[in-house]
């Protein structure tokens, strides 16, 4: 099922939500196509509920899926932002409280990549090289939060990659704490979403500076046991 959401009071949310609520089947997935980003063609939210699992479990998906759109679990990334339709005693009241929780996913997506393709200079001017834009699901570093869409910035030859994150939050409960994920393989930083990006990466490259420093250290002093062990071992003739 898709709905478009260019903008508010879409007429096709109306049939979106009747399915939704009234569908006799255990299971019920409704989409929503997010249009007017910076960095991609276009994504798609696909809310999901399960009986079983008592939740409406979000997810999103590149593209604008469509209706009887066929998506594989590899095509689509968990964001832990639900909707939460609990408090509505009526139709009505959860048709409203649809709407508003996805109009408030829609801006959290369409402010991230805002920020997302801002970033994009600064990064390239501290790389010195190129940049590309991963739009995988799984990326190859761990990030220490809730991926919120999969898109990301790379360098490559600096092995940095810039990413869109979230805290685990109803949408019930408004727009979700959102921030910029900095990562190498061995280092990670999140910074406040409206932060300015040309200070944050300064501060994540003194980060990094200062973790292979750290590293470095502790390699030299693993390296100096071992020598003072091998010392010991050798003076007195064996192991005791």
């Amino acid at each position: 099922m898709d709905e478009r959401v260019d903008g508010p009071g879409e007429d096709a949310a109306d049939e979106l939500l009747r399915r939704a609520l009234i569908e006799p089947d255990a299971a019920m997935a409704v989409a929503l196509r997010v249009d007017g980003l910076a960095l991609t063609d276009a994504l798609t939210v696909v809310f999901h509920g399960r009986r079983d699992l008592g939740t409406i479990q979000t997810y999103v998906a590149h593209g604008g899926l469509g209706a009887g759109s066929a998506v594989g679990a590899e095509q689509l990334l968990r964001v832990p932002c639900d909707l939460d339709l609990g408090d509505a005693t009526t139709r009505e009241e959860a048709e409203e409280a649809y709407l508003d929780q996805a109009r408030t996913l829609r801006d959290a997506l369409l402010a991230a990549d805002t920020v997302l393709a801002v970033w994009r200079e600064p990064l390239e001017a501290l790389a010195a090289g190129r940049v590309g834009v991963d739009r995988s699901v799984a990326l190859d570093v761990k990030l220490p939060a809730h991926r919120l869409m999969p898109l990301a910035l790379v360098a490559p030859d600096r092995q940095i990659t810039v990413a869109p994150v979230c805290s685990a939050r109803l949408l019930a409960d408004g727009l979700p704490p959102m921030g910029i994920a900095c990562a190498q393989p061995d280092v990670a930083h999140v910074y406040p979403l409206p932060d300015d990006p040309e200070r944050c990466l300064a501060d994540f490259a003194e980060r990094a500076s200062e973790h292979a420093r750290w590293m470095a250290e502790r390699l030299e002093h693993q390296e100096q046991s071992v020598r003072r062990f091998l010392e010991l071992n050798g003076d007195d003739g064996g192991a005791v």
